[in-house]
C-alpha cells in the first residue's frame, strides 16, 4: 500500500515526441553548420571583465561630457556669454565726411551731398573747364555680393584729391546696433564717432584759371596743336594761380564710375587727356632756355652785356673726320651784329651756339657750365610742388653715351643744348619757376597750390649779382616791345617775355610754340609759362596768341594781377 501511496504523489515530466525526421535531419545537418551565423556554438553568458570594460568606458564618456559642460559653463561662460550677446549686434561703418576744396576767393570747387541710398557722401565737383587734372577724383568704398565693405575708404585716384588725401580724408567711425531674430533694430550706440576731413583753400584764381584753359582749348582745337598747358606763379611765394592742362578727362564723370562709355573715349584717347601737362609732361624748351645761359655766359666772364657777336645766318665747323665736309648750325634767320639785349629780343641761335660751345675767338660755357646753371635754376629737377610731377632731363656727355650706345659728346651737341634743343626735356612747372628766379633777381621758391597761411615760403638765393638779371630782364622786356614776344607789347600793362619754338622729330614737321615771362616789368610779381604742344610747323601763333588773349581779359575782369 505505501508502495502504490508513493507513486501517487511522483509527477513525471512531460515530453513531446520527437519526429524520427527531425533527429535524422538535425543529424545529416551537423557536418555543415553557418559558423558565421553562430550556427553550432553554444551559448554562453557574458563574463564579468567584459562588463567591467563596459562600465568603465561609459564612466569616461561621462567624463568627457562633463568636463566639456564645466568649460562651457563655469571655466569660460563669461566669454562664450558675451560672443553669444554679440551675435545679435550688428556693427556699421559711420563715413566720415571729405573736406570741401576752395579757391583763394572762397568759390567752392569740391564738395559733398548725401543721398538717401548711399552710406557715404557723394563727391561733386565745379562744372568750369580746366580744374580735372588739378582736383583728381575719388573711388567710393566698395560692397561684395552679401553687402559687406572691403574698401571702406573713399580714396584720391589723383590730383588735389590724392596728394590731400590724408588731410581731406577724415576717419570713418562705427556704431553697433542691437538687432533682433527678425534683423529689426532694438537699440543703436555709436562707438566711434567719425573725424570729418579738413578743409582746404587753394591759391588758385578759378576765373582765370578757367579763362587759361579754355584759351588754351580754343587754340588747339583750331590749329591743331595736340594739347596745351599753362601756368601763373606768385614768384614771391610760390603760390599757383593757375594751372591747366587740355585735353582733360572729366572729375564728375571718373568719380561717379557710371558712364562707362566716356571713361572709355579718356583712356583711348591718343592726345593723353589723363596726363597732367604742367608737371607731369616732358617737353622740348627750346629758346626759352636763353634766359638761363645768358645769366651763366656773364657771370662767367665769357660774355659783357654789350658784347656783340655777328649772326650770319649760320656758323659751320669743320668735320674732324672728313676735311671735305662741315657740319653747320643755323639760325632762324640772319640777324647781323647782336649784343645780350637784342639776342634774347629776335632770339638769336647764332650768339647762344657762341656763347654755349665758343666758337673762333669767343669762349664758350661748355656742357658742364651749362649743366650747372640750368640746375640752379631748377631745370630738369622736380620742384617740390605738392602734387605729382616729373623730372625732366638735361643733355649731358654722360647721358649721351648711356642713351646713343656709347658715342661721345661733340661740339654740336652742346650748340644744340645750349638752344634747348636735343634731348633737353622740362615741365611747364620748372620753367615758371626758373623764370621767377630771374624775375626775383636770383631767389628761388617752391610752388603751391595752397594759399596764405597753409604754406611755409622759403626762398633759396642763387649767389649771382643783380646786374646780370638785370641785364636778362632787359632783353625779357625787349622781346615784349620789339622782338619775337611783341604780341603781348599791351599799352599800360609792362611784360616782360622769351618765346620758343622746339622742333620735334627727325623730318621737324611739327613744333611744341613756348612763351614764358614775368609782369609787371617794373615791380614782378607773377611769372607764367604756357606751351602749346606738337602743333603744324607753318602755323604762327601760338603761346604769346594764348597769353594775350588772357592778359586782356584780366585787364578787364582781374586787374588786381595787372597793376
Amino acid at each position: 500500500m505505501f508502495f502504490l501511496h508513493q507513486k501517487r504523489k511522483t509527477k513525471r515530466p512531460k515530453y513531446s515526441d520527437i519526429d524520427p525526421d527531425e533527429i535524422f535531419a538535425d543529424s545529416h545537418n551537423f557536418p555543415n553548420f553557418d559558423k558565421s551565423q553562430l550556427e553550432g556554438r553554444i551559448e554562453k553568458p557574458i563574463s564579468k571583465k567584459s562588463i567591467l570594460g563596459l562600465g568603465i568606458v561609459l564612466l569616461l564618456i561621462c567624463f568627457v561630457f562633463v568636463s566639456k559642460i564645466w568649460i562651457l559653463q563655469i571655466k569660460k561662460g563669461e566669454s562664450y556669454l558675451i560672443e553669444s550677446e554679440q551675435n545679435h549686434l550688428k556693427k556699421t561703418i559711420i563715413f566720415a565726411k571729405r573736406g570741401v576744396v576752395y579757391d583763394r576767393n572762397k568759390e567752392l570747387l569740391v564738395w559733398n551731398t548725401k543721398e538717401k541710398e548711399e552710406d557715404f557722401y557723394l563727391r561733386k565737383y565745379t562744372n568750369l573747364g580746366g580744374f580735372s587734372h588739378l582736383l583728381g577724383f575719388i573711388n567710393y568704398p566698395l560692397k561684395d555680393n552679401s553687402g559687406f565693405y572691403y574698401q571702406e575708404e573713399v580714396i584720391g585716384m589723383s590730383g588735389v584729391e590724392k596728394f590731400f588725401n590724408e588731410q581731406i580724408g577724415g576717419v570713418n567711425g562705427s556704431k553697433i546696433s542691437e538687432i533682433d531674430a527678425l534683423m529689426n533694430v532694438k537699440s543703436e550706440s555709436t562707438i566711434w564717432p567719425p573725424v570729418d576731413g579738413e578743409d582746404i583753400v587753394l591759391s588758385i584764381d578759378s576765373k582765370v584759371q578757367n579763362k587759361l584753359y579754355e584759351n588754351i582749348k580754343s587754340l588747339s582745337q583750331s590749329v591743331g596743336f595736340s594739347g596745351g598747358a599753362g601756368v601763373i606763379m606768385d614768384i614771391k611765394t610760390g603760390e599757383i594761380i593757375a594751372i591747366t592742362s587740355y585735353p582733360e578727362f572729366d572729375s564728375q564723370i571718373m568719380s561717379d564710375g557710371i558712364e562707362e562709355e566716356k571713361i572709355r573715349s579718356f583712356v583711348t584717347n591718343t592726345n593723353k587727356p589723363f596726363l597732367d601737362r604742367v608737371n607731369m609732361g616732358l617737353y622740348t624748351p627750346g629758346s626759352i632756355v636763353k634766359p638761363f645761359m645768358a645769366i651763366g655766359a656773364l657771370n662767367e666772364n665769357i660774355i659783357k652785356p654789350e658784347t656783340q657777336i655777328l649772326s650770319m645766318g649760320q656758323i659751320e665747323i669743320q668735320n674732324p673726320y672728313d676735311s671735305t665736309k662741315k657740319s653747320v648750325f643755323k639760325d632762324w634767320k640772319a640777324h647781323g651784329w647782336v649784343d645780350l639785349k637784342q639776342a634774347l629780343a629776335v632770339s638769336s641761335n647764332v650768339y647762344f651756339y657762341e656763347i654755349g660751345g665758343g666758337f673762333g675767338s669767343q669762349r664758350g660755357l661748355g656742357i658742364e657750365k651749362i649743366n650747372s646753371y640750368v640746375k640752379a635754376f631748377g631745370l630738369g629737377e622736380e620742384t617740390g610742388i605738392n602734387l605729382y610731377e616729373s623730372s625732366g632731363i638735361i643733355p649731358s656727355p654722360e647721358w649721351k653715351k648711356e642713351n646713343f650706345d656709347g658715342e661721345v659728346w661733340r661740339l654740336g651737341d652742346t650748340y644744340n643744348t645750349a638752344i634747348g634743343q636735343y634731348g633737353f626735356q622740362v615741365t611747364p612747372i620748372q620753367m615758371v619757376r626758373g623764370v621767377a628766379t630771374i624775375a626775383n633777381n636770383g631767389g628761388i621758391v617752391t610752388p603751391t597750390v595752397l594759399f596764405g597761411d597753409q604754406i611755409n615760403v622759403k626762398k633759396i638765393p642763387i649767389d649771382i649779382p643783380q646786374k646780370f638779371f638785370d641785364a636778362v630782364k632787359g632783353g625779357m622786356r625787349e622781346s615784349a616791345l620789339t622782338g619775337t614776344a611783341k604780341g603781348l607789347n599791351i599799352v599800360g600793362f609792362d611784360i616782360a617775355a622769351k618765346t620758343g619754338t622746339a622742333e620735334l622729330g627727325t623730318v621737324k614737321k611739327t613744333v611744341n610754340s613756348w612763351a614764358v615771362g614775368f609782369f609787371p616789368y617794373k615791380n614782378p610779381k607773377y611769372a607764367f609759362a604756357v606751351v602749346m604742344e606738337k602743333g603744324p610747323r607753318d602755323n604762327v601763333i601760338g603761346g604769346v596768341f594764348v597769353m594775350r588773349g588772357l592778359f586782356d581779359w584780366m585787364i578787364q575782369n582781374t586787374p588786381e594781377y595787372t597793376k
